[in-house]
C-alpha cells in the first residue's frame, strides 16, 4: 500500500473529529464513527454525554498504519465521522427510539463504530443491528453483568439493557469478558447461567485467556461487540461512573481485541466519562479501542487472521 504523507492527508486538516476523518457525505464508507452522547441512564457517576468528545479528542495521536495488525484501517475502509446522534437529554426512551431512527440507514451501507454515551445505548443499537443483520452474536467486555431485571422499579438504564436485549429476541449467543466486583446477590451468577450466558470472570480471563478465546473462536455469524470502558482497570481508565477495581490493563484489552476473529457487523466504547479522567487516560485508550477495532475490520476483510 502507498506510504501516506500524514501531513497531506485531507484527514489531518480537522482536529474536531475523530482521529481528524473527514466528516460523511455523500460517499458510501464501509465504516463510520459515530457519537451517542447520552447518560441519563447511568446509577452512579455521570458524565459520558461528553464520551465522544473525550474520544475524539483523545484520538488526535493515531496515525495511518497499525504495525500490529498490519493495516491501514482509516483508508482501507474508507472511515469518516458522521457526527453525534441528537439524543433528547432526560428521556431515555424517547432517545432510543431517536437512536434507532438515526442510526438504521447508516447501518444498511456501513459498518458503525460508536462511543457512548453510557451502556443503555446499545439496546436501541442492538435493536437497529436486529432490522439490518437479523440475530447476532454478542461479545460484551464488562465489569458487571447488565442483565438485571430492573433498577429501582425502572426496566431501562445501563443495568438492564441485555436482559431487554434478549426478551425481545435480538441475540443469539453471548460471552461476557472481565465480570468482577460484588453483586446484589448470590443469585445473579444463576440468574446469567438460567439466561444461556457464558460468563467469564476477571480471574478466568487473567489466569486463562487462551481458553477464553478459544470460546470466542467457536461464535459463526454476524457479531457485535460492545466494550464497556470500565473492564479496564481504573488505574489505567478513571474517567468512568461505575468503576472496579481488578480489572484488564490498557494492553490486554488492545492483545484481546487484536486476536479476534469475528464477523464484525459493529462495535460501540461506553462508559467513558471524561469529567472523571486524569490527563485523558481513559479517552486515548477508548479511542485506540475503537481504533483496534476498525482495524480488526479491515484485516479480517483482507483475508488475514489474527
Amino acid at each position: 500500500m502507498r506510504q501516506i504523507d500524514a501531513l497531506k492527508s485531507p484527514r489531518f486538516s480537522q482536529i474536531s473529529t475523530f482521529a481528524r476523518l473527514p466528516t460523511c457525505g455523500d460517499e458510501r464508507p464501509e465504516a463510520i464513527f459515530m457519537g451517542i452522547p447520552f447518560d441519563d441512564a447511568t446509577t452512579y457517576r455521570p458524565g459520558a454525554r461528553f464520551g465522544p468528545m473525550g474520544v475524539r479528542d483523545g484520538s488526535r495521536l493515531l496515525r495511518p498504519y497499525n504495525p500490529f495488525q498490519k493495516v491501514y484501517p482509516l483508508d482501507e475502509l474508507n472511515v469518516c465521522d458522521g457526527g453525534d446522534v441528537d439524543v433528547i437529554p432526560g428521556h431515555i426512551e424517547e432517545t432510543m427510539e431517536r437512536i434507532e431512527e438515526t442510526l438504521t440507514e447508516y447501518m444498511k451501507r456501513s459498518t458503525l463504530f460508536l462511543v457512548g454515551g453510557d451502556h443503555s445505548i446499545t439496546l436501541p443499537i442492538l435493536r437497529t443491528v436486529k432490522r439490518v443483520h437479523g440475530k447476532v452474536n454478542l461479545i460484551h467486555f464488562d465489569s458487571h453483568y447488565d442483565f438485571w431485571d430492573s433498577h429501582w422499579g425502572k426496566k431501562y438504564d445501563h443495568g438492564t439493557w441485555l436482559r431487554r436485549s434478549l426478551e425481545e429476541g435480538l441475540l443469539n449467543r453471548v460471552i461476557q469478558i472481565g465480570i468482577r466486583g460484588s453483586l446484589f446477590s448470590h443469585e445473579d451468577v444463576e440468574d446469567g447461567k438460567r439466561l444461556g450466558i457464558s460468563s467469564f470472570t476477571i480471574r478466568e480471563v487473567k489466569l486463562d485467556l487462551n481458553r477464553v478465546i478459544q470460546e470466542i473462536s467457536t461464535l459463526k455469524g454476524p457479531t457485535y461487540i460492545s466494550f464497556d470502558i470500565d473492564v479496564v482497570d481504573p488505574a489505567f481508565a478513571p474517567g468512568t461512573g461505575t468503576p472496579e477495581v481488578g480489572g484488564l490493563s490498557s494492553f490486554e484489552a488492545l492483545e484481546i481485541i487484536r486476536s479476534l476473529n469475528v464477523q464484525l457487523v459493529g462495535f460501540d466504547v461506553v462508559e467513558i466519562s471524561p469529567p472523571y479522567d486524569v490527563s485523558e487516560l481513559t479517552s486515548m485508550l477508548g479511542a485506540n479501542i475503537i481504533y483496534e477495532a476498525m482495524s480488526l475490520k479491515a484485516r479480517l476483510k483482507n483475508g488475514e487472521t489474527s
